[in-house]
């Protein structure tokens, strides 16, 4: 995927990458990630929350010992979040990482000759 920036284009080298293909693609990727996952883990939080103030009977079911549902439940909004951050990782290394090297790339080379000729 080769990176294709109109050199002639006003505004910095930045503002002139920010209309390409490529960075349209790589914003398209990340919120494709983003979005469904925040709006999951806020479901999740939220269901949490509406149990813990209206379902007190079922939250305060004792499955074995002193823990009840509640507390499950409490712990695996921890866990949902270490997994959200785990699969961001993966993601981010498999489909955003690759694109996001190559347009810097671009933008370093575009970049470093107007570097050298500054006084």
């Amino acid at each position: 995927m080769g990176v294709s920036v109109d050199k002639s284009a006003t505004g910095t080298v930045y503002e002139r990458f920010q209309g390409t293909t490529e960075f349209q693609e790589l914003r398209r990727r990340f919120r494709r990630f983003v979005f469904p996952m925040t709006a999951a883990f806020l479901a999740w939080y939220l269901l949490y929350v509406v149990l813990s103030g209206w379902a007190r009977d079922f939250m305060g079911t004792e499955l074995f010992g002193a823990v009840n549902v509640a507390l499950v439940f409490g712990l695996l909004q921890f866990v949902s979040t270490f997994l959200i951050a785990y699969l961001y990782a993966r993601h981010a290394e498999r489909r955003l990482d690759p694109v996001s090297d190559e347009i810097r790339a671009r933008i370093e080379a575009e970049s470093a000759p107007a570097a050298k000729d500054a006084p």
